[in-house]
């Protein structure tokens, strides 16, 4: 089967960066993409692994800086996400962190809403009935 590449919608980047070394330098086979949609983490020389979340699914940001990170102008985001690969995960030394933690921010908002999910939908592990708060909305 061949695939018409034409046909398959291409995304416009909206931030990309390396995983630098302590000195800031981006000396890494780790590269992060963020489009509108998802945030893709491609590790890896020879054998090469790309792991991709959808905004949406992510549901906490946080922003951690070491002593040497903050020297170097570099830090990391811890990202909980409720993507069943890859669950919560680092964005490893980064400049501009605080300029990316917002950007993604914004972005994983816009999806929600795009899509219509509320951080609700994300509270439950999936085995719980929903015909209970029914009722309880009946009372």
């Amino acid at each position: 089967m061949k695939i018409d590449k034409s046909q398959i919608k291409t995304l416009e980047v909206i931030w990309e960066d390396r995983k630098r070394t302590l000195f800031g330098l981006p000396i890494s086979f780790t590269k992060y993409t963020l489009n509108e949609e998802e945030l893709a983490i491609k590790t890896g020389f020879l054998n090469i692994n790309k792991d991709e979340v959808k905004l949406y699914r992510i549901l906490d940001i946080s922003e951690r800086r070491t002593l040497g990170q903050r020297i170097f102008g570099i830090g990391t985001l811890h990202i909980c996400s409720s993507d069943k690969s890859l669950g919560e995960f680092d964005i490893r030394n980064i400049k501009q962190v605080d300029a990316v933690k917002q950007l993604l921010s914004q972005n994983v908002e816009k999806q929600r809403e795009l899509k219509r999910v509320s951080s609700r939908e994300f509270m439950t592990d999936g085995h719980e009935d929903f015909d209970d708060q029914e009722d309880i909305n009946d009372h």
